[in-house]
């Protein structure tokens, strides 16, 4: 059965509008100019004005108001944002007690979780302050230091920093990813040694102090290495615009592997 032309554009509109509260803000916009239109045709449906140059005065004068609308609004300007503080795992370890005590098991259960989220925070900032704060005379970018977790014996642990100087650049990756590090067991376990295309070699073994290692080139990207830090971490380390490989290698050996292991307790 097909519906009056008033009906389908009206059902077409309360479509349009659920589906803009349902999006993010920049297909809302899209959605609201549609819905524009759709009230345009309503209007001329119901009114049976068919004059086309008021459609139009409706649609420019409805985008008016809707900016007239917007414009006041206040924008923020600013602020402290939200306070970097892990939370406190002597605290929530009593609570999760607590909790558990009186049968309460979600609560002790979130508790406990809270906990570890706060022990691999502290670990990861104090992974953050052993790295160098300079490699190959390029300062970190403080400002890019990045720690997040699950919060569950550091699956999803990662730790960033980037280092910067003019068009040189490395960032160091520190990183639970199981899918990525046993890739890179297996091709480490193959025994294969490099690959080459057109006489250009792409990615080969190597080691970083005594660490298996698989080291990568691209003229789009530059030079990777991938470290795998015992059975569940992976070290990832990314130089742009390093003239050679041994330049490359100098730069990632002033990240202290053995450190960062013994932080993680990876064997």
């Amino acid at each position: 059965m097909q519906l009056p032309k008033r009906a389908g554009c009206t059902a077409l509109m309360f479509l349009l509008v659920g589906f803009a509260h349902a999006q993010p803000k920049f297909l809302k916009k899209a959605a609201n100019a549609a819905n524009n239109a759709i009230n345009n045709a309503v209007n001329t449906a119901v009114n049976g004005n068919s004059n086309n140059n008021n459609t139009g005065n409706d649609a420019q004068q409805a985008g008016q108001n809707s900016s007239s609308t917007r414009s006041g609004r206040p924008s923020n300007r600013g602020g402290q944002g939200l306070v970097s503080t892990p939370p406190d795992v002597a605290a929530n370890l009593t609570a999760s007690e607590d909790a558990f005590k009186k049968s309460s098991y979600g609560e002790a259960r979130y508790a406990l979780q809270q906990a570890m989220l706060g022990v691999e925070l502290q670990i990861g900032h104090g992974i953050l302050k052993m790295l160098p704060e300079q490699i190959a005379g390029m300062p970190k970018e403080a400002e890019a230091d990045q720690v997040t977790s699950t919060g569950w014996g550091w699956a999803g642990l990662t730790i960033r920093r980037e280092y910067q100087k003019d068009d040189k650049a490395m960032d160091v990756t520190i990183a639970n990813n199981s899918v990525m590090l046993n890739a890179l067991n297996m091709y480490l376990a193959s025994g294969m040694y490099n690959q080459s295309t057109g006489g250009q070699q792409n990615w080969k073994q190597t080691k970083l102090k005594n660490n298996k290692a698989v080291i990568e080139y691209s003229d789009g990207s530059g030079y990777k290495l991938s470290v795998p830090l015992g059975q569940t971490t992976l070290l990832l380390l990314e130089g742009v615009n390093f003239a050679t490989e041994q330049e490359f290698m100098n730069a990632a050996n002033t990240i202290d592997v053995d450190k960062i292991k013994e932080l993680l307790n990876e064997k």
